[in-house]
């Protein structure tokens, strides 16, 4: 419910498929109304669409190996992270409208000061309900969707999560709640808004000081921003703003608007910059504090003025747009580059297993359920390897980009981006592209304003070979070589200026590994005064430097929940052997310690990596006496936060300050960082330190907060996009005595060649699949995308409930 198979490779019913999606959703809290582009593409009929949507998919029926592997599975129970489906979502809305004590008014007729609902998702249960009802006799947990409600007829406006339920909904058992257990706020699961009057802002605030300074704009260059059709320039400021003794403080710059079709702003600063005391709701009493240029900071607008048109005043350049900013092929082509590049096929279809209904999946001896929410987009479930739990859930919690420089913009910049959400931005993938062309894809959906939006093929599985063997050895007499095949499910979502690809993969050694890569545009800065915090790397740009920090949950149940974390440090040492002579040897020795409770469960990465970290069932040892578990380990470089104690985010990332953070599991601390965090930075609804009160953490059920990342400082290889490359991040589970051999031995996909004098005396392949022998086809020809069926986000408007005339309409973030 909620992710279907909209456009498999091999599929002959990929329209049914597709079609059958719209009665699904997975839904999502949608960015604030003001933060989504105004104006974009016009809403067309999904008729019109549909059939661009599924061409190139459908192949010639014949005997063929992929068609005999083409599998379905039935997950062994539903899935309890499935999402409301359309009518569950519709009968919730309604049922909201009709109580008069929320006052709400539909988001469409919505202005500044009146209540919305911002958000309509399945609440995911308790994992203590979940367990009982996953390993044992218990019924499913109860139903409750999640509701955000969006309460700005008030002088104070805030959002407020609650709980209706249970569902399905019924006028007389039905009823609502404040969601307040899972946060440390001590506000009921409210929290303040401060974007309530944004739309103000601009009308009233900023393009009113743009008008003001018009003159000066126009001399510097030869533009305006005064919210007008013709304006050539753009202001827009920090994140989140400054909260200091009760005020609301914001920074504000000018940017060129791009000249061409790219999203290249963000490479276009003008060095100029204006603070106001946005504090209240009443625009008249909003203070301009100040402008600042050039490292010079005036008090007044009229100061500013008669400071620029003084003879002293010096003047920079502007960054403008051109072919430096796009992302078109540029430059002589490179040798040999138009013949086709080696493509990846899957000659026997898909190898692996899909429940759509239940979002369940089956590779090799791994199985899993697929989640995903507005928040932090896919996440997975109960994550079993030859039908053991290891992972009840491995998901992002929140992405932190924490920027530096010489200036207030930079300076006051610290996007975490669940605000915005990872759902709403999962656009739909390319083909070819970001995943294999033979890949599964299914869709993706989320609640904006009385409708649901489903991005199609948003989220993609596939196996792949890596360029190196698992396994291989040689002697004089044989070569043995196991192919290295490991299966993948992947999406991508696009913050703002930024691509995030999230990739985990599972390996037929019983590894698991997560993975980030980041590409897009970089948010910059104007280079004047800037090198102590960038290069330069355009005419009047600098990389502005900034951490990427991306937590992720890990809730390990090795051989059930209760689990314990030991550490196994190489450390050097000294020792006089009973065979060294009296004489100490200079070597290396291991230290095994326990990690005993959350007073020490906060560290970074040792130096030189030299301490494991296994996670380990005490009451479980193998047959030679040691801990049966799973180790934990950088798979590619990982950061934490390098600013000490912020002052743009105070209390609201505290998960960001270390590498690995461990804690005991509580049904009442399910996520490291809440959405709106940035809305009140000292008092925020999860304050990640108020999690750690000293319980133990020896053979208790335990949750690993795991922070990947990357230290970016832009160069100019970073124009026009960065590369994922470089801008690469992961993670790496690996088990650590929990079999009696490598587990990668069961694949038939290997080879032993023995060899004498010179000559092959035989070849083994252990009964790997043979194409001659076969009784049916292998496809060897490589599926070509129709990438002129990519489309939007499919439209059901929930309330009214219209679910036969959906349309086509794609946003992002501005």
């Amino acid at each position: 419910m909620g992710l279907l198979n909209s456009i498999s490779p091999r599929a002959i019913v990929a329209s049914a498929l597709l079609l059958s999606s719209l009665a699904h959703d997975v839904l999502a809290r949608p960015s604030p109304e003001p933060k989504l582009r105004k104006g974009g593409p016009g809403k067309k009929k999904m008729a019109h669409n549909i059939k661009r949507a599924i061409e190139g998919e459908r192949r010639a029926v014949e005997t063929s190996c992929a068609e005999t592997l083409l599998t379905t599975t039935t997950a062994p129970k539903p899935n309890p992270w499935a999402q409301l489906k359309d009518f569950e979502t519709a009968s919730v809305v309604e049922w909201l409208f009709a109580q008069e004590d929320l006052n709400l008014t539909i988001s469409e007729d919505a202005g500044a000061w009146d209540n919305t609902i911002q958000l309509v998702e399945a609440m995911w249960p308790n994992k203590t309900d979940a367990l009982a009802y996953l390993d044992g006799n218990a019924t499913a947990p109860t139903k409750y969707a999640h509701v955000v409600l969006n309460n700005r007829a008030t002088e104070t406006p805030y959002y407020a999560d609650i709980l209706v339920g249970p569902l399905p909904v019924d006028n007389v058992t039905t009823a609502w709640e404040p969601l307040a257990y899972p946060y440390t706020k001590e506000s009921g699961g409210q929290v303040r808004n401060l974007d309530a009057d944004e739309d103000v802002l601009y009308s009233d605030w900023l393009y009113v000081h743009g008008a003001s300074v018009a003159d000066i704009t126009l001399d510097l260059w030869n533009g305006t921003a005064m919210g007008l059709d013709n304006d050539t320039l753009d202001i827009w400021g920090i994140d989140p703003v400054w909260q200091e003794d009760g005020k609301i403080i914001r920074w504000d710059a000018f940017w060129n608007f791009p000249t061409g079709d790219f999203d290249s702003e963000t490479l276009l600063p003008l060095g100029l910059y204006f603070m106001s005391d946005v504090t209240g709701r009443d625009p008249s009493k909003w203070k301009l504090e100040g402008w600042l240029y050039d490292n010079i900071f005036y008090a007044t607008t009229e100061e500013f003025r008669t400071a620029y048109f003084g003879s002293c005043f010096k003047k920079h350049g502007a960054n403008v747009d051109g072919d430096w900013a796009g992302s078109n092929q540029q430059g002589p082509i490179l040798p040999m580059d138009n013949a086709l590049p080696p493509i990846e096929v899957a000659p026997a279809g898909s190898r692996y297993a899909v429940d759509h209904e239940q979002n369940y999946v089956e590779w090799m001896d791994y199985s899993f359920y697929i989640g995903f929410t507005r928040d932090t987009g896919m996440a997975l479930y109960d994550i079993r390897y030859k039908g053991e739990r290891l992972l009840y859930e491995l998901s992002l919690q929140e992405a932190l980009a924490h920027y530096a420089g010489n200036d207030p913009m930079q300076s006051g910049t610290s996007y975490l981006d669940t605000f915005y959400g990872f759902g709403p931005y999962a656009f739909e993938l390319v083909q070819g592209y970001d995943c294999p062309a033979y890949a599964t894809y299914l869709n993706s959906s989320f609640y904006v304003a009385e409708t649901s939006h489903t991005h199609i093929s948003s989220i993609c599985l596939f196996e792949y070979n890596t360029d190196y063997p698992i396994q291989r050895h040689t002697t004089g007499a044989y070569t043995s070589v196991t192919k290295n095949t490991y299966f993948v499910v992947r999406f991508v979502s696009t913050v703002g200026n930024y691509d995030y690809t999230f990739s985990y993969s599972f390996f037929i050694d019983g590894s698991i590994a997560v993975e980030v890569r980041a590409s897009g545009y970089i948010q910059s800065a104007y280079f004047a005064n800037n090198q102590d915090y960038g290069f330069q790397i355009h005419d009047f740009l600098s990389g502005s430097m900034h951490d990427h920090v991306l937590n992720f949950k890990a809730d390990f149940d090795i051989l059930g929940t209760s689990n314990s974390v030991q550490l196994m440090s190489l450390v050097p040492t000294s020792k006089v052997y009973p065979w060294s002579r009296g004489q100490a040897r200079n070597t290396m020795a291991l230290e095994r310690t326990f990690i005993e409770s959350e007073d020490e469960s906060r560290f970074d990465w040792s130096p030189n990596t030299a301490t494991q970290i296994i996670i380990v069932n005490e009451d479980e040892k193998n047959q030679y006496g040691e801990y049966r578990g799973y180790r934990v380990l950088p798979y590619t470089g990982t950061v934490h936060l390098t600013v000490k104690n912020s002052s743009n985010l105070v209390n609201s990332a505290r998960w960001a300050e270390h590498d690995i953070q461990i804690t005991k599991q509580k049904d009442t601390e399910p996520r490291a960082a809440h959405p709106y965090n940035s809305q009140d930075v000292a008092d925020p609804p999860i304050n990640f330190d108020k999690f750690f009160d000293g319980e133990s953490l020896r053979n208790e059920d335990l949750v690993l907060w795991l922070n990947l990342g990357m230290h970016h400082v832009p160069h100019t290889g970073d124009l026009p996009n960065t590369v994922m490359t470089t801008a690469h991040t992961g993670i790496q589970f690996m088990p650590s005595n929990y079999f009696s051999i490598d587990q990668s031995r069961q694949t038939v996909n290997q080879v032993r060649i023995l060899y004498a004098d010179g000559k092959t005396t035989s070849v083994e392949t252990f009964g790997q699949f043979n194409a001659s022998s076969a009784t049916c086809k292998p496809q060897y020809a490589p599926i070509e995308p129709n990438l002129a069926g990519y489309t939007g986000d499919i439209v059901v408007r929930k309330f009214p409930f219209d679910p036969n005339n959906p349309y086509f309409d794609t946003e992002s973030i501005v």
